[in-house]
């Protein structure tokens, strides 16, 4: 079965997705990653060739699609970007076999963990003031009113707030353990 983490920047989905894919035995995936993959260039550069985010996220569902064809994918936990419910992406997630796990937490723990990249994709070392602090806070919440409706679409959201990588891992496994319990008990 293949699991789909969604959520917002820095929410985790690849932390956790790591630990999740560990505790179920399975192959992980992080999109971004499968992007530059595919297109052989940082993810911030194809962005650049393209005019808006629709068509980004148009181009890059091609490595997605291509990642779902692969044998490794069938059975893993796959990282979405953001918009990873949206458009282009979704078309190709919803006819998946698979679940859909939105994470959820509060925008001052997302901020407590944001990592910031160069146009390469390498980690950017950063202390961030309290002012800058109050702003990527501000731009979160954006984010997350901006994706509620498409985060709507998934099977299960589940609030990490508080909890370490290897909590929330826990948590969603826990979860995923009783739906794969009751579909084997219905198949059965």
């Amino acid at each position: 079965m293949r699991i789909f983490l969604a959520g917002v920047s820095c929410i985790g989905k690849t932390t956790i997705g790591v630990r999740l894919a560990g505790l179920r035995g399975v192959a992980f995936f992080d999109l971004d990653h499968e992007i530059e993959r595919f297109f052989q260039q940082p993810i911030g550069r194809i962005q650049a060739e393209c005019l808006t985010m629709a068509s980004y996220r148009q181009k890059a569902a091609k490595a997605l699609k291509n990642l779902l064809v692969q044998e490794p994918s069938r059975e893993s936990v796959i990282a979405l970007p953001p918009s990873g419910l949206m458009g282009s992406y979704w078309k190709i997630v919803k006819t998946a076999r698979g679940f859909v796990v939105v994470l959820t937490d509060t925008p001052e723990n997302i901020v407590e963990r944001i990592t910031f990249y160069d146009e390469d994709s390498r980690p950017v070392k950063r202390d961030l003031t309290s002012r800058e602090k109050r702003l990527y806070a501000a731009e979160l919440r954006k984010d997350m009113s901006f994706f509620r409706r498409s985060y709507e679409k998934a099977d299960f959201r589940i609030d990490i707030a508080g909890l370490g990588p290897h909590e929330a891992a826990a948590r969603v496994n826990e979860i995923l353990s009783q739906t794969d319990e009751v579909n084997t008990a219905r198949l059965g």
